[in-house]
């Protein structure tokens, strides 16, 4: 009965263990139990946030393909014996501070195709034993520099591909001295360090492919091991480099690169235009040639006030792209500071001028190539007295051209007007010059002659390449009545260093005369305009002479017509009575009366044959007619 007893209780805690193993499994989830690990996969269930029900014992756990989005610090809360992480493809876009710290065991975390845009410093904070950091196919674009510290020595695969960032902690990258891969390709960076990759001994993968690198800097981490384009037969030992798809500039700064042993890859060149579209691996050494900086412009001689506000500029142009910097009078390097501002397009401004900084400063232009000088003097006065405040500001007045500074003070003092000489030029006018100069015998593999020149009107530099048969050039662009500075430099290959040299042959200044316009004849200048004025004057006289004739002609007869009108009606006499209009009866006797008046009134004439117009509406009669005497009765 007793051992009866002992197996219900066995079989009953059994039970209630199996009971208890099957809680700790989240629902829609796959959970296995293989001791001493513990997986669970919850993959495509539909789950908005990390299940609370996850056992904690956990040492893999797999949430991909859900639609979780922000990761908090109880979802992994004391999960010590966790290993393996992964939340790929969900749409995770926040990560709360010290989300992982209690994963001190974890060793691979998957954050792949999520919609992370940053990381902080504490997101990774507690990963001390990290060892693949996948964060691909995010929205990254900002990712602090101390986020990695945790697991710097132990991380061995950190691929930060298909993102947006821009720049990326350099510094701590070079800390990682386990790293086997590093994966930033698909990004937008723009610039890499030099000496990154050094210490990286045991890197054996670095992708930089797409992204926007226009140079690679050398590394001491890629002279000691070969590097290799694809992995496939590579040696062990070696390092497997991926750079295409970047806009390349094939300029002497990828030599180095150049002269690896490398497998066929499709890497392109992008500048300069001479080999752009060519693959990399197919151009010559000698063809990643430099062009020394070379200064076209700076301020004249300035001339200031004690503390007012002062810019001096300096253009530089070269290949690459040189680096300006300035010496101060006192020959200290000029820096940034409360009262100074240098900017890398070559201005340096003075905020507030003071009496130490009279004097000449040099601009100096550097590249891989060399560099050039050029001095601009200052000249600071005194802050005027009120008292006596006479002086005024004189504008600087402009200086001559300062192109080619660098190739002019090339040459050595005693042999700089013989040099001088050696460019002539043969035919000037006021839009051409011929430039002449003799053959360089004693330069070894010319390539090509360069003609640079620009006036003091203006700060454009002009370039020109002669082949190297030439001995002169016809320049036809000139403008009249200006000054010009002109130079002629040789390129050629120089036997010491194998690579591509410039050599000046020598400077000339002149100025183009001043070009005159001719006037045109009086002949063209009526067979234009001025005739159509003079005949179209003259049909307008004509039609108001026409006019005129016609009004004339029109009063003439007017005044012709009045006259036989005046005429006809001279012998007519017409008589007015005063009386109303409306008295119709009217007595016989005082009608005689008015034919008595009526014969007065035209004395010396014959009534007979003439007509009486009666204006009262009686009817006209004969003068000589006989009108009844009768009165009417009373």
């Amino acid at each position: 009965v007793l051992l009866l007893t002992m197996e219900r209780l066995l079989f009953c805690l059994l039970v209630i263990s199996a009971a208890t193993e099957a809680m700790m499994c989240p629902k829609r989830c796959m959970c296995q139990n293989l001791a001493p690990s513990f997986t669970i996969l919850c993959t495509k269930t539909g789950l908005l946030f990390v299940p609370p029900s996850i056992d904690r014992r956990t040492a893999e756990l797999r949430l991909m393909d859900n639609f979780i989005t922000t990761l908090r610090r109880k979802d992994f809360a004391n999960m010590t014996n966790l290993i393996h992480l992964t939340l790929s493809r969900n749409t995770i876009s926040q990560i709360m501070p010290y989300a992982f710290f209690d994963l001190k065991g974890l060793h691979a975390l998957h954050l792949d195709s999520n919609r992370l845009t940053y990381i902080n410093e504490d997101h990774f904070k507690g990963l001390i034993n990290l060892r693949h950091l996948i964060l691909s196919n995010n929205q990254l674009n900002y990712i602090s520099p101390g986020s990695l510290d945790d697991f710097t020595e132990t991380i061995e695969d950190l691929d930060l591909s298909y993102n947006n960032l821009v720049n990326v902690p350099w510094e701590t990258i070079a800390k990682l001295t386990n790293v086997n891969t590093v994966s930033l390709d698909h990004n937008l960076i723009e610039f890499v360090p030099e000496g990154i990759f050094s210490n990286l001994h045991k890197l054996a993968r670095l992708d930089m492919t797409s992204n926007k690198l226009k140079k690679i800097p050398p590394d001491p981490l890629f002279s000691r091991i070969p590097v290799y384009a694809k992995s496939k037969g590579s040696p062990l030992s070696s390092l497997v480099l991926s750079f295409g798809g970047n806009p390349l500039h094939c300029n002497c700064e990828l030599v180095w690169l150049r002269r690896l042993t490398r497998e066929d890859d499709l890497e392109t060149c992008a500048s300069p235009p001479e080999l752009m579209g060519k693959y990399f691996w197919s151009i010559k050494e000698e063809e990643f040639v430099c062009e020394p900086p070379m200064i076209t412009h700076r301020t004249p001689r300035l001339t200031a006030t004690e503390g007012q506000g002062v810019s001096l500029k300096c253009k530089a142009v070269g290949d690459p792209d040189p680096y300006v910097r300035w010496i101060a009078p006192d020959g200290k390097l000029v820096s940034n500071t409360s009262r100074t501002v240098s900017y890398e397009n070559g201005t340096l401004d003075i905020l507030v001028a003071s009496l130490t900084d009279k004097g000449t400063f040099t601009c100096i232009a550097s590249n891989a190539a060399g560099e050039s000088t050029a001095p601009v003097e200052l000249l600071v006065t005194p802050y005027p007295n009120l008292a006596n405040s006479t002086n005024c500001d004189k504008d600087a007045e402009p200086g001559p051209s300062d192109i080619l500074i660098s190739a002019k003070s090339s040459f050595p003092n005693d042999t700089k007007a013989q040099q001088d000489k050696a460019v002539v030029v043969a035919e000037l006018t006021a839009s051409s010059a011929l430039i002449q100069w003799p053959p360089q015998h004693h330069l070894p593999g010319i390539r090509v002659y360069q003609i640079q020149y620009n006036s003091s009107a203006d700060d454009i530099l002009v370039y020109r390449m002669i082949p190297a048969a030439s001995k002169s050039f016809f320049l036809t662009d000139l403008v009249a009545g200006r000054a010009y500075d002109l130079c002629v430099l040789a390129v050629y290959n120089d036997a010491l260093t194998a690579l591509t040299a410039t050599e000046a042959i020598g400077c000339v200044a002149f100025t183009t005369p001043e070009e005159f316009k001719q006037c045109r004849s009086l002949h063209a200048q009526f067979l234009g305009g001025t005739m159509i004025i003079i005949i179209g004057g003259i049909i307008v006289a004509s039609v108001l002479v026409f006019i005129f004739i016609l009004l004339m002609k029109y009063k003439v007869y007017n005044n012709h017509h009045h006259k036989d009108k005046a005429a006809k009606v001279s012998n007519v006499c017409s008589q007015t009575n005063g009386s109303q209009s409306g008295s119709m009866a009217r007595s016989t006797s005082k009608l005689a009366e008015r034919r008595e008046s009526l014969h007065q009134e035209c004395p010396g004439s014959s009534s007979k044959g003439k007509t009486v117009v009666d204006l009262d509406g009686d009817k006209a009669a004969p003068a000589d007619a006989a009108f009844p005497a009768a009165e009417a009765p009373s």
